[in-house]
């Protein structure tokens, strides 16, 4: 069993939304901590992390990854020339 005290306002919320449910508030403060520690307990990966922005901007260079490295010589070496030629 465990106690807590609640802000009045918080204590009103809570009263409304488990009204609005259908639930009693204990009900409400089960689910909630259950569902604060599934989605505490997902550890995400990198990937899970920047999944919406894969693919979101396009270079429009359909050989980058094959030659990432002459694209970044290139680069270098125009931001190099327009160094040189202030």
């Amino acid at each position: 069993m465990i106690s807590l005290r609640l802000p009045k306002d918080l204590e009103r919320k809570l009263d409304s939304f488990a009204k609005s449910e259908g639930k009693s508030r204990s009900e409400i403060v089960k689910e909630s901590i259950l569902e604060y520690i599934q989605n505490r307990g997902k550890t995400k990966t990198p990937f899970d992390l920047g999944f919406d922005l894969f693919g979101k901007y396009d270079s429009g260079k359909t050989d980058l990854a094959e030659n990432r490295k002459d694209y970044l010589r290139q680069k270098i070496e125009k931001k190099h020339a327009k160094r040189s030629s202030h």
